[in-house]
């Protein structure tokens, strides 16, 4: 496995190593000990998460202010623009995002850490989309950015559609007026 930092370094793109012939193909979609080295520190996964999108529909971006959760998150079917938004108040990064196309054909992962949003938008006609949290999920302590928040400029790749996003999303707090983890 390779691991790919991103702009914001503490966010990383995993690349399996996927042997292929003509029966298909073959990779480790998780291994602890490759992880914890890419990572630098060990992590526990406590909760495993499956989702299915339409095309232009837009998740996020989630976080949670008690109870954060990392995210190892992977595409099984389709194809996602993925983003992570530092929502650490006191780390030199906050608001700053990073973005990457994963998808079923690529089949990189992206490791988004503890203190970060995370949200998607489906590229392909529908996506399924699996990831591990390393806290489990607690309603009461998650909160929501707005995926069109100005003071982050995130460069959705919607073209003139606006996205499908739920009601939760539609309401989500600007960034200035955001709880921060």
């Amino acid at each position: 496995m390779k691991a790919l930092p991103l702009a914001l370094p503490e966010v990383l793109i995993l690349e399996p190593s996927v042997r292929t012939d003509d029966r298909g193909f073959f990779f480790e979609s998780f291994n602890e000990a490759a992880f914890e080295a890419a990572v630098g520190s060990p992590r526990r996964f406590v909760q495993d998460n499956h989702s299915r999108s339409a095309k232009g529909v837009l998740r996020g971006l989630h976080y949670q202010v008690r109870q954060t959760q990392g995210k190892l998150v992977r595409v099984c079917a389709g194809e996602i623009f993925d983003v992570a938004v530092d929502m650490r108040r006191a780390s030199p990064t906050f608001g700053r995002w990073v973005a990457a196309v994963l998808s079923s054909d690529n089949k990189r992962q992206m490791w988004i850490p503890e203190g970060y949003a995370h949200g998607f938008l489906a590229l392909s006609e529908s996506a399924e989309v699996l990831y591990k949290t390393t806290d489990y999920y607690a309603p009461q302590h998650e909160r929501c950015v707005r995926w069109d928040d100005p003071d982050l400029g995130i460069a959705w790749p919607c073209g003139q559609d606006a996205p499908l996003l739920s009601a939760k999303d539609q309401n989500g707090a600007r960034l200035r007026d955001a709880e921060s983890c």
